[in-house]
């Protein structure tokens, strides 16, 4: 295994031991990240709010549980992020969601600015957007494939209106932020299940 991921898989967290310290941080008026901005603690308190209720309300649809259930693995899903994103807080519930359906997918969290050297290996498009999740073969340590930072149909909006207008506006990350909200997650939950299919194509027929 690559000694930069094994690195950060030694220094990674449950997704359990991530929420707590979310709460805990949020609790205490702080943020995870080098910088400690009032905006980024306000993101943090946000974002804890965000996946809780997430984590009481995303449902995995009746017609992906049995590719999700059947896929053998076994993998880790290695996700990059912090507690002020706004797009992690929404897609990490639905991952671990996921995750929770079958024994074969371990889910691990590792801080982006505690692991400067990984962020750079899984760059979008240069930059170091997150979340980032990096899937690996538990056997060979292989990167079998990456996700994120946003799901396929979000980053089609992302893309389209940077097109048209060079950045993101506040105005847009509020239409993303109810886009996710409308969404429930089930864009994530079906690109997650295709990256599946791919990985193991029987588990799809």
């Amino acid at each position: 295994m690559d000694t930069i991921i094994k690195s950060s898989l030694e220094k990674s967290t449950s997704y359990t031991a991530y929420r707590a310290l979310v709460k805990q941080l949020a609790d205490a008026g702080s943020t995870t990240g080098s910088e400690k901005t009032e905006a980024l603690v306000n993101y943090t308190k946000l974002n804890d709010r965000r996946m809780k209720r997430w984590d009481k309300t995303v449902k995995v649809p009746e017609n992906v549980l049995a590719p999700i259930k059947s896929f053998e693995g076994p993998v880790t899903w290695l996700v990059i992020t912090e507690s002020w994103c706004g797009d992690a807080a929404h897609i990490m519930p639905v991952l671990n969601k996921i995750s929770e359906l079958n024994n074969n997918i371990d889910f691990k969290v590792v801080l982006r600015d505690e692991n400067p050297e990984l962020m750079d290996r899984f760059l979008t498009n240069g930059n170091k957007s997150i979340p980032k999740v990096i899937m690996l073969d538990n056997d060979t340590g292989d990167v079998l494939n990456t996700y994120g930072p946003r799901p396929s149909e979000a980053t089609g909006y992302v893309n389209r209106f940077k097109a048209k207008h060079g950045k993101l506006t506040p105005e847009f990350k509020e239409d993303l932020q109810h886009w996710y909200n409308t969404n429930k997650g089930q864009n994530i939950i079906k690109d997650i299940t295709d990256i599946l299919c791919e990985l193991e194509s029987n588990v799809c027929q």
